[in-house]
């Protein structure tokens, strides 16, 4: 692990203990749907789907900016203080996402919606039919309550600005070629 990583890892074990409660508390593993997490996150009203994407999140990672293939999308909710990077790999032949990753600093709801969209609903699709996903879907598929509905807006802007980063390059490379 960098040593970049350790600010964003204890942030996510802060994250963890205030998601599934008390501090002797630690996210189920990976199928453990009877854990302690799954029981404390249910009477506090998060949806097991929610606490599986938070406890095994998917594709957490990132990709060079720079590569002509990669859209990069950062985006922020002030009023929390989520902040969400997605990004897309695509090919540049069929337009498909080939590939997502995302980094999330947030509560998580933030995490699971980021995990959710980039992993499950992006990739092998066309650009097209992602900037087509609204927030609603995500918070629905989630069970997201009404107080935590701006993560799911969170991961639909981040994907609209990561396709927008992506056309953009496209641009200014066909025009470098004229």
């Amino acid at each position: 692990q960098a040593s970049g990583d350790q600010p964003i890892t204890m942030m996510l074990r802060a994250a963890g203990k205030r998601l599934i409660g008390a501090p002797g508390i630690r996210p189920a593993a990976a199928g453990d749907s009877s854990g302690a997490a799954m029981a404390v996150a249910a009477r506090r009203g998060y949806h097991e789907r929610v606490v599986d994407h938070y406890s095994n999140p998917r594709n957490v990672g990132a990709f060079d900016k720079d590569d002509a293939d990669v859209g990069t999308g950062l985006v922020g909710a002030p009023a929390c203080g989520d902040v969400m990077k997605m990004q897309i790999r695509v090919d540049q032949a069929s337009g498909k996402i080939v590939d997502a990753c995302f980094k999330t600093f947030g509560c998580g709801s933030a995490i699971a919606s980021s995990s959710l969209r980039a992993t499950e609903w992006v990739k092998g699709k066309q650009m097209e039919e992602v900037i087509a996903i609204k927030n609603t879907e995500i918070a629905k598929h989630l069970s997201l309550p009404p107080v935590k509905l701006h993560c799911s807006m969170l991961a639909e802007d981040a994907i609209k600005a990561a396709v927008k980063d992506y056309e953009a390059k496209k641009t200014k490379a066909a025009k470098a070629e004229e």
